[in-house]
């Protein structure tokens, strides 16, 4: 029996390797499209269950673990940027304000399903323009969801964050582990 990483985000994997867990990368192609209103800390469990279900279809025998990741001024839910004034609309939004990161962890396996959703209140610094257009700049904030990443540049405009620093990484480790440990799946 297998742990499947049902992401291709390098950052999840990075956490897991570093954790000392030994898994393979097997990335679920789902529909990311929700029903309109759908509150954040629901669409980020809905997610992260349709993407471990995915991948568990086609692993049955090991155990899938799956995440998903939304930054949440307010309801508001933001993704990934579209292109780059998806981003600088994005980093404007959160500028010198508190957002919530939601991020989803489900495991499947064996006929059983946990799920969870890790909350993380994060805190920007006030931005100017430069500093936006500068980060963007760096093609960075493109693959994220908020259009920042906590443990790159993106961290200069963190001022504090209250809860789990991984979660906003993309992978909650601690939850997590929690998590596999239920389908006994250890750090080796």
């Amino acid at each position: 029996m297998a742990l499947i990483l049902a992401s291709g985000s390098p950052r999840r994997a990075e956490i897991l390797k570093n954790a000392g867990f030994d898994f393979l990368v097997r990335p679920a192609d789902v529909d990311e499209s929700l029903p309109r209103g759908t509150r954040p800390r629901d669409a980020a469990h809905e997610l992260s269950l349709r993407k471990a279900r995915a991948a568990a279809r086609l692993y049955p025998e090991d155990v899938v673990l799956a995440s998903d990741t939304l930054v949440a001024p307010g309801d508001l839910i933001l993704g990934k940027p579209r292109d780059a004034a998806d981003a600088a609309r994005m980093l404007q939004l959160l500028s010198g304000r508190t957002h919530t990161v939601y991020t989803g962890v489900c495991v499947c396996g064996g006929g059983r399903e946990v799920c969870d959703v890790v909350p993380t209140q994060v805190e920007f610094l006030p931005l100017t323009p430069a500093q936006i257009g500068s980060y963007i700049a760096t093609g960075e904030p493109m693959d994220k969801a908020g259009a920042y990443g906590i443990q790159g540049r993106g961290g200069l405009f963190v001022r504090r964050i209250d809860g789990d620093y991984y979660a906003v990484m993309g992978l909650p480790l601690c939850r997590t582990a929690q998590i596999l440990e239920e389908f006994s799946i250890f750090p080796r």
